[in-house]
Parts: structure tokens; C-alpha cells; sequence
């Protein structure tokens, strides 16, 4: 099967798992207050579970350390040069709220949720595009608990090293690849493996379900009539994957490294963006128009963007 096919097809379910949330929703069965506890759960639960099922799951070799950790590198350079360029071509907006949000959304990306479960059928036989998703986690998550955070609340008390590596995904990927070292998929226990299966499985379901929620929730005329959505959506669909795929294809990578930077660059904007800003009580409604459009958006650009792994050879 192309690309183009697996991941339209893996984008298509992902984004059937809105109607749930949004059934409930509507038939009065779920509140869209109660959304911050589930977002806790999400967060603080489920998602760590999925990132050290991910990690466990390899046989360690210092060959795949030495790639996650230049995945790590490469992803967090890339995020912050294009954040630089956004904020240098936004100017003095970039004071307004609207505009930090447009600023971090073009980057950040659901790449756990959305990203990890499309590169894992993307890539069968390269069990290792699970962990770059993870690593891609840990790096956008660095700059969600800190930038992300600050252009939510406009303190800058969060932008500190212990809000950027003290958070529940940063912890939870440093366990898991600590895991991944010593080797843990050979002498978990089946209980405790099957556990980890059972929390990672539940991550994106539940993720989609608190977007199916919040969308019962608005008018999607407003969504779709509003240009910071869309311009969200076109940085982070369209020009944030293109970069960041320009910015390593020349380098001296494997093809299922160059494809995954890609694919994941490629998620629409990240669900954790809404879930901080539900924890914060600030800034839910444009940050779930941001992430609601580029969701549903993502339905076309990531099959489309999918064409480019073929240049890899």
C-alpha cells in the first residue's frame, strides 16, 4: 500500500474519533467544563504510558541511541528557528495574544497523539519511528511547558529549566528511553507490559474525544471565519513541514529519519496547546480553533506531503 493511502487512511480514523466526544457532547451526556480533569488524566496518565510502551518496546542498540539523540537535535532546531522566523516576520504583533498563539501553534505539533500511531503504519518494519516520535514529544513539549505556557499566561515565571524538563512528558520519555537502555522489554513483566499497551492505546482516543467535545462547544462558522486558525493551519500543514523536511534532506540521514521529521512536522497543531490552555483557564477557545481547523484540514495535507517520501529513495 503507497503512502499516500496508509496515511490517509490512519488520518481519516484518527479524526472518526471526534464524533464520539462530540455525540456526548451534544446529547448533553458530557460538559465541556469538566474537559481540564480529563486534560489532567491525558497528561498526566495516558500519554506516559504510550511514550514508555514506545521506548520499552525497542532492543537497544547504540546505533538507534546515537539517531534518537540526533533526532532530538534536529527537531529542536527546527522549531526554533522556524518560532524565530514567525516572530521576526510578525513584528510588534507579536505582543497581541492572538498572535503568540498563532506563533507557537505553527510549530507545535501532535506529534504524540496524532503522529505516533501514522508513522508506526507508515514505517511497519521500522520499529525505531515510534521513538522519533516520542523524542519530537520531548522537544516540542520543552517549549509547550515553557513558551507555550508564557504566550498563554503571560508569565514568565515559566519559562525555566524546571518547567521545561519537569513536566509529566519530558519525565516520562526520559524513563522510557532509560528503559529502552537497560534493555526492559526482555524483563518486564507481561502484566506490567500489557498495562503500558493498554494506557498507550487508550492516548489518542481519549485526546480526540476532548477535541470532539470542544467542537460541540463552537459555532464553525466563527472557527472558519476567523484568519489566525487559518493561518495556523497553513504554517503548521504546509510551511513548518516543508521546512523542516528542506532542512535535513541534505543531511547524511536514513530515509525513514528524513520521512519521520517530515510526517510528524506535518501534525496538525498540538492537542496539548488546548489542554494547557483547558488547565489554565485562558485562551480555550482560540486554541481549539486552531487545532480543531488544522485536524480536520489534515485529512488532505498529510496523505499530499506523504508524496515526498518517494524523493528518498
Amino acid at each position: 500500500m503507497s503512502y499516500f493511502a496508509v496515511t490517509f487512511n490512519n488520518v481519516l480514523l484518527t479524526l472518526l474519533y471526534l464524533l464520539p466526544g462530540w455525540l456526548l457532547s451534544r446529547a448533553g451526556k458530557v460538559r465541556a467544563e469538566h474537559m481540564g480533569s480529563v486534560s489532567t488524566i491525558l497528561l498526566y496518565i495516558c500519554a506516559p504510558g504510550m511514550f514508555v510502551n514506545a521506548l520499552v518496546s525497542l532492543e537497544p542498540s547504540g546505533s538507534l541511541s546515537l539517531r534518537m539523540l540526533a533526532f532530538f537535535g534536529v527537531t529542536m532546531a527546527a522549531q526554533l528557528l522556524f518560532l524565530g522566523l514567525v516572530t521576526l516576520m510578525l513584528g510588534r504583533r507579536r505582543k497581541e495574544f492572538a498572535f503568540r498563539i498563532l506563533s507557537i501553534a505553527t510549530v507545535m505539533g501532535n506529534v504524540g497523539f496524532f503522529g505516533l500511531p501514522i508513522v508506526r503504519a507508515a514505517f511497519p518494519d521500522a520499529p525505531e519511528a515510534a521513538a522519533y516520535s516520542c523524542i519530537f514529544c520531548a522537544t516540542m513539549n520543552i517549549l509547550a511547558w515553557t513558551l507555550g505556557v508564557f504566550c498563554l499566561t503571560g508569565e514568565r515565571k515559566y519559562i525555566s529549566p524546571r518547567a521545561a524538563f519537569l513536566n509529566p512528558t519530558v519525565i516520562s520519555v526520559a524513563i522510557g528511553f532509560l528503559l529502552y537502555l537497560a534493555g526492559a522489554g526482555r524483563w518486564l513483566p507481561a502484566m506490567l507490559k500489557g498495562g503500558l499497551q493498554t494506557l498507550s492505546g487508550m492516548t489518542t482516543p481519549l485526546s480526540m474525544f476532548i477535541l470532539g467535545i470542544r467542537l460541540s462547544t463552537m459555532s464553525v462558522k466563527e472557527m472558519v471565519s476567523q484568519p489566525v486558525p487559518w493561518l495556523a493551519a497553513l504554517g503548521k500543514l504546509v510551511v513548518f513541514p516543508l521546512f523542516s523536511f528542506l532542512l535535513v534532506v541534505p543531511l547524511p540521514l536514513s530515509p525513514v529519519f528524513k520521512a519521520s521529521v517530515l510526517m510528524l512536522s506535518a501534525t496538525p497543531c498540538a492537542s496539548i496547546l488546548l489542554n494547557l490552555a483547558e488547565i489554565h483557564q485562558n485562551g480555550q477557545k482560540l486554541a481549539a480553533n486552531c487545532a480543531l481547523l488544522s485536524t480536520l484540514l489534515s485529512i488532505a495535507t498529510i496523505p499530499l506531503l506523504s508524496l515526498l517520501i518517494g524523493m528518498l529513495g
